[in-house]
Order: structure tokens, then sequence, then C-alpha cells
């Protein structure tokens, strides 16, 4: 199979910004530039915690797009990397997204000090109907953006794979309409067996009702397609390293990433997107078969989350923010591996965090005037919209805007006004509809 090593900068994080043409470009139509195929761009992220190598493994046609087709240049500036499309000159920038990954998270852990490791990583754009120029890009200590990556592709280049998807079975669990207008979200089966596939989709209707029983999702219900992909495992289960416990499934997902019990992932991303190839999907959602606590989230990557335990859905629902909406932690008591996750001089992505360095670009307009900057955290306060320290894994230098929120706690009943604000745009963005109704 034919690579592509194009060109390829190792970055220390000691580099200049990239040039600003990048950040204010208009989005072009998208019957000008793409067909209804979809172009996945596999690769590999290698390093250590101050050095990024991005090395392509393969280019693979899928048979659909399910992305954004009205609104091709991301505004939201969220994720710690973005790749950008551009026309064969370089002079208009057709389509960017940002993303995040693995590797940057295990970037900030203590391993990653002293040795070097390599993730698989995956993104997806609509395919090309004539020669594009890609960029990748990743952000410098939390702030701007600096060149990864770039490559030039020829939607005519007989080595990019055109193999058929995996003949999955696959099940409408909500339709609302053509997927170009609604936000598709694909729900794949990990440690099931073929004889579990009944229990698999029984699972994915509790988990999408209950999804739906919270703001904004339930007055944006008829915003969504919801599918399911009844992909087999050879065991039942999922890997629990800590316990000597390893099953053969078909997505590989595992507890103890980074040494957390209750963090599960999977790197085999190239066999999480060949899963869901038959679907043309906005986000993927994986569901794995256990009774034991735990999931994860990944901007842009998945979502993950067990199916049996008492606090499944909640788990699922808080990890759809962050692999969906961008959505960043808001506790900072709990036990986890990265050091140094936030910079304190600079304004994080998330949306929902703010170090208040630049407090006028994330949710001040939804602060009241009488609510103290910041806001104590008292019960007096438990019903509005603050600025609340503590969060982002650290109690000191971070704030949230509620006392409480699914993105803080499991004992939260909802959502709080900033997460579902932020949660409402990236649906409006995926759908391309708006909703009165869900900004009131």
């Amino acid at each position: 199979m034919k690579k592509y090593p194009a060109i390829v900068i190792c970055v220390l994080f000691l580099m200049v910004p990239f040039f600003a043409k990048t950040q204010s470009l208009p989005s072009k139509d998208y019957r000008d530039y793409f067909t209804s195929a979809a172009l996945r761009i596999d690769y590999h992220l290698l390093g250590s915690a101050n050095a990024t190598l991005l090395i392509v493994d393969q280019l693979k046609k899928e048979p659909g797009w399910g992305g954004p087709r009205h609104q091709l240049v991301d505004g939201f500036g969220y994720g710690e990397y973005r790749f950008e499309v551009w026309d064969e000159t370089e002079s208009h920038l057709i389509l960017s997204q940002g993303f995040s990954t693995l590797f940057h998270e295990w970037q900030t852990t203590s391993e990653a000090n002293h040795t070097s490791r390599s993730f698989y990583q995956s993104i997806r754009m609509p395919f090309p109907k004539k020669q594009v120029h890609v960029k990748f890009l990743m952000r410098k200590t939390g702030s701007e953006f600096v060149p990864l990556h770039a490559m030039n592709i020829d939607p005519e280049d007989y080595f990019i794979t055109k193999e058929s998807t995996v003949d999955f079975p696959v099940h409408k669990v909500v339709y609302s309409g053509d997927p170009e207008t609604h936000v598709d979200l694909v729900f794949l089966a990990e440690g099931y067996q073929q004889r579990e596939m009944a229990g698999f989709l029984e699972d994915v209707n509790r988990m999408v009702d209950s999804l739906f029983s919270i703001a904004p999702y339930t007055v944006l219900k008829d915003h969504f397609n919801i599918w399911a992909v009844a992909s087999p495992s050879l065991e039942s289960g999922t890997d629990i390293p800590g316990e000597s416990i390893y099953k053969n499934t078909l997505l590989n997902f595992s507890y103890f990433t980074f040494d957390l019990p209750r963090y599960l992932t999977s790197s085999d991303i190239r066999s999480i997107r060949d899963a869901a190839a038959g679907v043309p999907y906005d986000h993927i959602v994986v569901l794995i078969n256990s009774d034991r606590y735990g999931g994860g989230g990944i901007y842009q990557s998945y979502t993950a989350a067990t199916s049996d335990h008492a606090l499944s859905a909640t788990v699922l629902i808080h990890e759809l923010g962050h692999g969906f909406a961008g959505l960043g932690d808001e506790y900072y008591n709990s036990e986890v591996a990265y050091e140094g996750f936030y910079n304190l001089n600079t304004e994080p992505w998330e949306p929902n965090l703010t170090t208040l360095v630049d407090f006028d670009r994330k949710w001040k307009h939804l602060v009241m005037e009488e609510t103290p900057i910041p806001t104590p955290n008292t019960f007096k306060y438990r019903n509005v919209v603050g600025v609340f320290e503590g969060g982002g894994y650290v109690s000191k230098g971070l704030y949230r805007p509620a006392l409480d929120c699914r993105m803080k706690s499991n004992e939260a009943s909802d959502f709080c006004g900033v997460c579902q604000e932020a949660i409402r745009k990236m649906i409006e963005y995926y759908s391309g509809q708006k909703n009165e109704a869900a900004s009131n």
C-alpha cells in the first residue's frame, strides 16, 4: 500500500504562530468542491511530551458523508488540533474542523516526559471533486495553532483505497429525516457476541431514551437520526488490564487508560471507523457490553460508555458532552493522570471553562449583572449562571459556570445553561436547523 509522506514537520512548542489567513475566510458551496462520498485520512501521531510527528497511513473512500454541508468552515475554534482543506492554489479555505486526540491527552501524563509513543488516528472529510491541499495544525500551549503536516490530495489517485465497507446490519433507532439536515449519531456494539445483538438494540434504545430526557436534547429530538450497527465480537465484555482480564473484541476497548481504572478507551481507530463506514454519521457512540462503571469521550473522535452499570446512561450523556459538543470536565477533586492539562495564562478552548484571561468571549453574556465574578461556591448561587472557581481538574485558576452540572458530577440533574447553549449550537451546526424554543 502506498504511503503519503508529503510534508512532515516535527513540532516543538517554540514554533512561530501559523499565518493568520486561515481564520476568517468564508465557507464555499459544498457542491462546487465535494461529492456525496467521504474521504478518510488515517495517520499516526507519535512523539513525547514536547514533540509531535504526524505520518499518514492510508487514504480511504467511504460511501456517505454525514457531516455538515451548509457551513463548511468550522467557526467554533474547539479542539487541540485542526485540519483545513484548501483549493489547489492554496488561496481559498474550503473546509475546516477542529478535533482532539487521545495522543494529546497522553502527552500531558508523566509517562510522556520520559518515553515516546504512537497513536493511530483518523479524520474524515467530504470526498473532493478535484485536487485539494490539506493542512493539519496543532494548538500551541493552549492558544494559537501551528502547522503540523501538509499534503496534496488528488481524487483520481488510484492509491486511495476503495474497499467495500463491512456489511454489519444497520438499524434505524430514530429517524427524523435526510442526514444532510440532521445530526446523525451511530451506535456501535463492542463486546457483544452475535447471540447478544437483541440485547444490544435494547441497550441502545434505553440510552437514547435517557439522552432525550435531558435538555437541550429533549426539545431537539427531531433534529436527530440515531443508527445502531450490530457489530459482533468474538467474546463478551472488554479488557480490564489492571485485573488481567482480556477479551477478543472487535473494537479493542480497554479500561485502565493511562492507568485510570474507570477510563475506557480504544486506540484502534481503524476498526472503529471501519465499523461505522456504512452509515452517514456525524459522531460515533460506542456501547460496551459491561456492567462496570466507565467511559470516555474525545472531541470529534468518539464517545464510549458501558451498557449495564446503574450510572451508564448518566456517563454516556456526560461523555457525549466531550465527544460531540466539545465540553470540558468541570470537576477538580477526582483522580486523573494529567499534569498541567490547561495553561492558566490562556483561555481554554472548551466553552464551559475559563481562566478569566478573556472571559468576554465565553459566557459573560449569560451572567446576570448582580452575580459577582468570581462567584462564591455557596448555596446562595446554586441556581444561577456564574463563574465558580474549580474545574478542569484543578481547584484554583480555572472556573466553571455553575455550582453543579452534568459536566461536573453524576448527581447533577441536568446541564447548566452554558453547557446547554454549547450543545444546542453544535446541534444547529450539524443539522443546519435552528430551534428558538431550545434557545429560551
